[in-house]
């Protein structure tokens, strides 16, 4: 069952930012923005969650394997926001090698990842909390390379 949630997913995303906006079907999932910067960012409280899972091999591992099938196609295979899909879409994907990015609490990306916003859509559906947190740590890895 989880695989055929994971194959929709792929399938909508990849076929939503080709035709349409994906915007047009995940709706507004409580964006908090910062008027001045044009930055979406996570609540406040969201920078007390804590992964409950120790990082090991299999957790990066895990992590760009979901990476590479869910996030890549928007946010590019290397993290810079250069996916072709997201290329399609509006708005440039977050470049996990921005400095502002870099900034935000692992709690924060986690609730990123879980409720989108905007032409992303949420992923806590879709992935389970420990494959969401996987992705966090694999985003760290990835944003430490340049």
């Amino acid at each position: 069952m989880m695989l055929n949630k994971k194959i929709a997913a792929c399938f909508l995303i990849t076929a939503g930012a080709g035709f349409v906006s994906l915007s047009s079907f995940t709706g507004n999932h409580h964006p908090v923005l910062t008027h001045a910067q044009e930055r979406w960012t996570a609540p406040q409280w969201a920078d007390t969650l804590k992964s409950p899972y120790h990082d090991e091999p299999l957790t990066l591992a895990n992590g760009e394997e979901l990476f590479g099938l869910y996030c890549a196609s928007c946010h590019g295979e290397s993290g810079y926001g250069d996916g072709a899909a997201g290329g399609a879409l509006g708005q440039k994907p977050a470049n996990f090698h921005d400095s502002l990015v870099k900034k935000q609490s692992n709690g924060s990306l986690f609730w990123k990842i879980s409720n989108g916003n905007g032409n992303m859509p949420p992923f806590q559906d879709v992935f389970t909390a420990e494959q969401r947190w996987q992705l966090v740590a694999y985003l760290r890895k990835l944003s430490a390379t340049e």
